[in-house]
């Protein structure tokens, strides 16, 4: 019988927060959050630091029940940097920043890519990177993206998960 694969997105861009140059100079860290709500408590507890990248470890998905089985599941990364209260300028520049860090991010995103194809873990190539509007957070640049993630998924009926005949 055919193993099922996942992706472990939060593991990934821990790593790449913790490995890249510009992330690194500008002060992020990495969180693990569940949901917006779950990230926007997290800014609440952060105050030591200038910027973040959170993954939610929830995701939204289906399984497809065609002629190739698969899950869906779509993660969300959200990036956050702070600056003074209404400073535009300051605003967007750190909008700037994370732009940035979003294109070095999805530059090691696309050798991933290939190597999750090798496992049937594939990853849509639509990612659009989205601003959160300036009064979400008081002093903070946000935006985040989000990933969808479709992974092979065994649907082969086994009579041993079962009590009974069904």
């Amino acid at each position: 019988m055919k193993q099922n694969f996942n992706w472990d997105a939060a593991a990934f861009f821990e790593r790449l927060t913790e490995n890249n140059r510009h992330a690194k100079i500008n002060g992020y860290v990495f969180a693990r959050v569940s949901s917006l709500e779950g990230f926007q408590g997290s800014l609440d507890k952060m105050y030591s630091s200038a910027a973040f990248v959170a993954v939610d470890d929830t995701s939204q998905g289906y399984i497809t029940i065609d002629n190739s089985p698969h899950t869906r599941r779509v993660k969300t990364v959200f990036l956050a940097m702070r600056h003074a209260e209404d400073d535009m300028d300051a605003r967007e520049e750190c909008m700037n920043n994370m732009r940035e860090l979003f294109r070095q991010f999805m530059s090691v995103l696309l050798m991933e890519r290939t190597r999750l194809a090798e496992n049937c873990i594939f990853l849509d190539e639509n990612i659009n990177f989205n601003e959160i509007d300036r009064y979400f957070f008081t002093g903070c640049a946000c935006a985040y993206f989000q990933i969808a993630v479709d992974t092979y998924t065994n649907l082969a009926y086994n009579p041993d998960e079962w009590l009974t005949k069904v």
